[in-house]
């Protein structure tokens, strides 16, 4: 079966976000000072090839873990729907 992986990679609450507070810098210059943080990431879609949804669901656990995410400065959560 084929499905779809969601993909969500963001730094983790512990880190500093440069990107972030550079985004929150320009949203508050721009008269927007409701806005309280920011927090860039990064979206993936993954098309898979797999058995069950159990094995779409390693095989895109795997793919984030070993390569996709850096496991020291982000988290990452993803959802899996049939293509």
């Amino acid at each position: 079966m084929k499905y779809t992986a969601s993909i969500n990679i963001m730094p983790k609450k512990e880190l500093l976000d440069p990107q972030g507070k550079a985004v929150l810098n320009g949203l508050h210059k721009l008269n927007l000072a409701g806005v309280q943080d920011v927090r860039v990431g990064k979206s993936i879609a993954l098309n898979v090839e797999a058995a069950s949804e159990a094995d779409a669901r390693a095989m895109v656990q795997e793919a984030c873990s070993k390569l996709l995410a850096n496991a020291i400065m982000e988290d990452f959560h993803f959802e899996i729907s049939p293509a």
